[in-house]
């Protein structure tokens, strides 16, 4: 029943939905001065076009002469993706990077009326304002044959219009001797200098006055009257508008003698914005006519504009009467369907009232059945959950004793003499400082049990806090030397005793401090502040570091379990910062997290004792710095540098990229004794690796900046690099993981742990095959055509470089640097990746098919050993016959006659 009622309400919104408009296309004018009647004139004509399309939602943003107001309606339209832009803009550069940035993000943009100093728009429309002022003088000129003086107002401002009307109607008065323009003033100036000019006409008389719009003319035109000057000078304006005190009226009047017809293509920009939504073809520059307006042809151009808005009134009144009739249609279709809809849940609601009795019953019946299954299967998960942990809890601890056997062995050994006078003490600090590592690890875990069983009870001593900081300041002090990391330990009271449970308040520190050096680039800064506040009851310890942050909106979420930041790509369990706060909160203190430009984690806790009970305090001697084991040196160990039997110059080179220290030193010492070993901590890695061009490429999968398999698969399909054996490292074991490395073009996939003596024989196993694949290459150097098809990469990049050197063969200028701009990679480029794939130099590649293909002509044709140089490409004979006995040890004429 509910089904039905859920049915029949789907249907009803459907049909209320379908009366609404399918589709509405966006359509934004941006208008850069509101206020004249041009361009009220100009958004009248827009509105009135735009109405006739039911499809269209036309929208006018105002911008009252101000650009930044103009530019925000701009950014809110691309924002907001409108289908059309339509612009008009103030002046011709402020708005260019809006638009060109519109155009370039596919939205059509109409430039309407003024020219912007771009051609990144769709189209353009508006009158050539070059005819305006021509028209202007032609029509000046024709009126006198004698010596006629003019005044031009023109606009203040550097729009394209200004320009152009000056510059055609001074093109006009420098072609006609009987026109001068005596006198040329901006529209802002007009009260003041037209008056000053008029005083003096005794002096430069004035025949007409030529303003750039009606208004200005109609203006100066009242400053005249003003004077009783009104007579003697004639006023030429521009626009044309219809109306009262425009352009045709003011013609009528006699105020004007001619108004230059300027039309505002208002409906024609609406009418190309139709088309290019219709996927018509439209012209770029839509180019309005313009005419003079003067006593002959005002009533004229009156009488048709008054039909104009006198249809455009009429399509208004038909529009509102259309809408009209749509609201009381919807009203009265959507009053019947909900009468219907009522009537038919009334009978379905009767009828359901007598079935929901019946259902009730047997509903309620079902649900205690359902109950009863649910407590039992919560009690099983219960009891399995309980059996998970209490089994990981135990693994755990069963970790912690082969760990310790492995920590308590690598301390007899650091005893021994022999081995401390041996190098092999830097592979025995290896070891230690990694079971170190794993060891905090799975105490972590446990730590998290205790944590959720509310299992740990604090044992909190008099420490003074700065020593304790020290100590484990001490721990990591060696490798921010390593790394140039700027890591300092400051306080303002060294003196300060507060009363914290050693152990856990060690694992905050030691997590705080692991993230940072973590996260932390080389050459960074790491620093711990510890300032006591002598007037509050609280101490603070500031944790900040120069590492990559953490993104705003998950700044909340960093002390959550298992919780990972999105620019977290390095591999971790999640829970040390969740613990540090557990741990922080039960020496009742707080721990709070910011990032900006540098991350800062800062605890506050109390300075006494009586936030503690008296089972949470214990007594503990003074802190003594006594390391058990410390390994202060580097994992570099000259044991294997041993000298090779080949020199460096004739060695492989090996590309390692991993982002772990340890293990990049550790392979780096151990490949050295046969390779030219380079190394990337991921970041550069593939600029690196296409400046470098190696033999062989060993690449880690959690890198900083791609991943393995991203680096992989755009080394394998770059012309330069992809003859390189990829060996991947990674942690993943899964099918998944593997099918991945093989799709990015992995030549092998070894998952860590790994052997290193297994390593070393890939990489043996992956040369060897390269240098086989490389005779395969030489036996088949020269043909011009591949005798099988194998899909090789290499085997496709022979083929095209064969053929750029077979089409110039015959040019003896034809060089190395020609060939590589025609394989559209760099000379030295070029030059390693032939080296890589033939062993062979490209120029002696080049010189190799010259002479083959010279010896095959000498067999084969009958054309002197002269034509024959030529034709290969040789500059000369003499050069030719020289090069072919040092290739082939006989002369081209002893190798005919044998």
């Amino acid at each position: 029943m509910i089904k039905i009622l859920t049915f029949l309400s789907f249907l009803f919104l459907i049909s209320c939905n379908n009366d609404k408009d399918e589709v509405k296309y966006k359509i934004g004018f941006s208008q850069c001065i509101s206020k004249d009647d041009w361009r009220k004139a100009m958004d009248h004509e827009m509105n009135i076009e735009a109405s006739l399309y039911s499809e269209i939602d036309f929208k006018i943003f105002q911008a009252n002469e101000d650009i930044e107001l103009q530019k925000s309606h701009i950014r809110s339209m691309i924002k907001n993706r409108f289908d059309v832009i339509i612009i008009s803009p103030l002046r011709p550069e402020p708005l260019v990077s809006l638009v060109e940035e519109a155009h370039d993000k596919g939205i059509p943009v109409i430039i309407v009326d003024r020219k912007i100093n771009s051609q990144k728009f769709t189209a353009y429309v508006g009158a050539n304002n070059l005819d305006v002022g021509r028209n202007a003088a032609n029509y000046i000129a024709s009126l006198h044959e004698n010596k006629i003086n003019i005044l031009e107002i023109k606009g203040s401002d550097n729009s394209s219009p200004v320009i152009e009307r000056e510059l055609g109607f001074d093109q006009i008065v420098d072609t006609k001797d009987n026109i001068s323009i005596v006198y040329k003033i901006k529209d802002e100036d007009i009260h003041e200098r037209v008056a000053q000019i008029l005083d003096s006409l005794n002096v430069k008389p004035i025949d007409y006055i030529y303003a750039f719009n009606d208004a200005i003319a109609y203006d100066t035109w009242k400053i005249a009257k003003g004077k009783g000057l009104e007579k003697q000078i004639k006023f030429i304006g521009v626009d044309g508008l219809n109306g009262d005190n425009n352009g045709i009226q003011l013609v009528k009047k006699g105020v004007l003698t001619a108004s230059i017809l300027y039309p505002t293509g208002g409906d024609q920009a609406i009418k190309i914005a139709i088309k290019i939504l219709k996927n018509k073809e439209i012209s770029k520059n839509n180019i309005l006519s313009t005419t003079v307006i003067d006593y002959r042809n005002a009533d004229i151009m009156k009488n048709q504009y008054d039909r104009i808005n006198k249809h455009q009134k009429d399509i208004e009144n038909q529009q509102d009467k259309i809408k009209q009739q749509e609201e009381t249609y919807t009203t009265q279709s959507n009053t019947l369907k909900l009468l219907l809809a009522l009537l038919i849940l009334s009978i379905l609601l009767a009828t359901f009232s007598i079935y929901s009795g019946y259902s009730l019953k047997k509903k309620k019946r079902e649900l205690e059945i359902q109950n009863d299954k649910i407590t039992v299967q919560r009690n099983q998960i219960k009891k399995i959950n309980e059996a998970k942990t209490n089994f990981f809890t135990g693994l755990s601890h069963e970790f912690k004793t082969p760990i310790t056997l492995i920590l308590s062995s690598v301390d007899s050994l650091s005893n021994n003499k022999t081995i401390r006078d041996s190098k092999l003490l830097r592979e025995v600090g290896l070891i230690f400082n990694n079971s170190k590592r794993l060891l905090r690890l799975i105490n972590q875990l446990i730590d998290f049990r205790k944590i959720e069983d509310k299992k740990f009870i604090l044992k909190a001593s008099k420490t003074n806090l700065y020593q304790f900081s020290n100590s484990i300041y001490k721990d990591f002090e060696r490798e921010a030397q390593k790394r140039n990391i700027n890591f300092h330990l400051t306080t303002n009271n060294e003196y300060l005793d507060v009363y914290l449970d050693r152990n856990l308040m060690d694992k905050v520190y030691f997590n705080l401090l692991s993230n940072s050096f973590k996260f932390t680039p080389n050459n960074g800064t790491i620093s711990i502040t510890i300032t006591d506040n002598i007037e509050s009851n609280f101490v603070k310890i500031y944790f900040k570091d120069s590492g990559i942050g953490i993104p705003e909106n998950e700044i909340n979420n960093v002390f959550k379990a298992f919780y990972q930041g999105s620019n977290n790509n390095k591999s971790s369990s999640g829970i040390g910062l969740h613990l540090s706060k557990e741990f922080i909160e039960l020496h009742k203190g707080t721990i709070n997290v910011g990032s900006d430009k540098i991350t800062e984690f800062v605890i506050k806790l109390y300075k006494d004792n009586v936030h503690l009970s008296s089972d949470e305090i214990v007594f503990e001697p003074e802190i003594i710095d006594s390391p058990i084991l410390n390994f202060n040196t580097d994992y570099e160990d000259d044991a294997f540098t041993l000298k090779s039997g080949l020199s460096k110059e004739n060695r492989d080179t090996i590309l390692i990229i991993e982002d772990n220290q340890d293990l990049i030193k550790y392979l780096k010492n151990k490949l050295s004794l046969e390779y030219n070993v380079n190394t990337s901590d991921g970041n550069g890695a593939l600029d690196k690796a296409f400046d470098l061009i190696p033999d062989i490429i060993i690449c880690d999968v959690n890198l900083p900046e791609k991943n393995g398999f991203e680096i992989c698969d755009i080394l394998k399909k770059d012309i330069r690099t992809s003859h390189i054996p990829c060996i991947i490292l990674t942690a993943y074991d899964s099918k998944e993981s593997y099918i991945k490395g093989l799709e990015s073009g992995a030549d092998l996939f070894l998952t860590k742990p790994f052997s290193f003596a297994i390593l070393y024989r890939s990489v043996k196993n992956l040369l060897y095959n390269r240098e086989k694949l490389r005779k395969h290459y030489i036996k088949n150097i020269y043909k011009t055509e591949p005798t099988e098809k194998n899909n090789l990469f290499e085997q496709d990049f022979i083929d095209e470089m064969n053929k750029h050197i077979y089409e110039n063969l015959d040019d003896s200028s034809f060089s190395v640097e020609q060939l590589a701009v025609k394989l559209k990679i760099s000379r030295i480029q070029l030059y390693r990746k032939i080296k890589a794939i033939l062993n062979i130099s490209i120029s002696d590649y080049i010189q190799n098919i010259r002479l083959e293909k010279a010896k095959s002509l000498l067999k084969e044709s009958t054309l002197s050993i002269s034509e024959i140089a030529y034709s290969v490409g040789f500059s000369s004979p003499s050069y030719f016959s020289s090069t072919f006995k040092n290739k082939f040890k006989l002369s081209p004429k002893s190798y005919r006659g044998n």
